[in-house]
């Protein structure tokens, strides 16, 4: 077992404790929540740098890391929207973009796999990814925006800005295999 694979796995496992603390309704457990989410957040990036560094990319990490992203973006987006943390059009819209464009790129990915294609992720990708990720720890941390005028605000204006990059690199990504599902 690599490393970069063992950060991949942990951060998968960080969903557990990260959902435990987001529905214990105290500061303390909100801050724990949004610190165990920055966690995964940033074991993303290094999974991918050592990999890349110590020359350990391997199937498995291949395989996980796009799966980990996934389960970490669309379990916090459905539990901000199911907590009314993500009210109204402005914010369920975004998040409603990402999570269609998520389930269409995993079952595309899925279906190229089966036909022995693979894609590489492209930097328009990584971009979406850490556009969400910031985004939605703007609007994971609820402490500040009792305090500072347009904190949340800008965790939306970031989740709509990931979702247009998730649109934008939904079609690159179609667009680049669509020749492999015509028959």
């Amino acid at each position: 077992m690599t490393i970069p694979n063992l950060l991949t796995i942990g951060r998968i496992l960080l969903l557990v404790p990260f959902v435990w603390m987001f529905y214990i309704d105290t500061p303390w457990a909100n801050w724990i929540a949004v610190f165990l989410y920055l966690t995964a957040c940033v074991t993303d990036y290094f999974d991918g740098k050592l990999a890349r560094e110590l020359n350990e990319t391997s199937r498995m990490g291949t395989f996980l890391d796009p799966i980990a992203d996934k389960l970490l973006i669309s379990t916090t987006v459905l539990m901000l929207a199911g907590t009314g943390r993500l009210d109204g059009y402005a914010a369920l819209l975004p998040a409603l973009i990402i999570l269609a464009r998520e389930i269409f790129i995993s079952g595309l990915r899925e279906h190229l796999s089966s036909e022995g294609v693979q894609v590489p992720v492209s930097y328009l990708g990584k971009w979406k990814t850490f556009t969400q990720m910031i985004s939605l720890s703007y609007l994971l941390a609820d402490g500040p925006k009792k305090y500072i005028w347009g904190f949340h605000e800008l965790g939306v204006v970031l989740l709509w800005a990931a979702a247009i990059l998730s649109v934008v690199s939904g079609y690159l990504y179609w667009r680049k295999t669509k020749s492999v599902l015509q028959d």
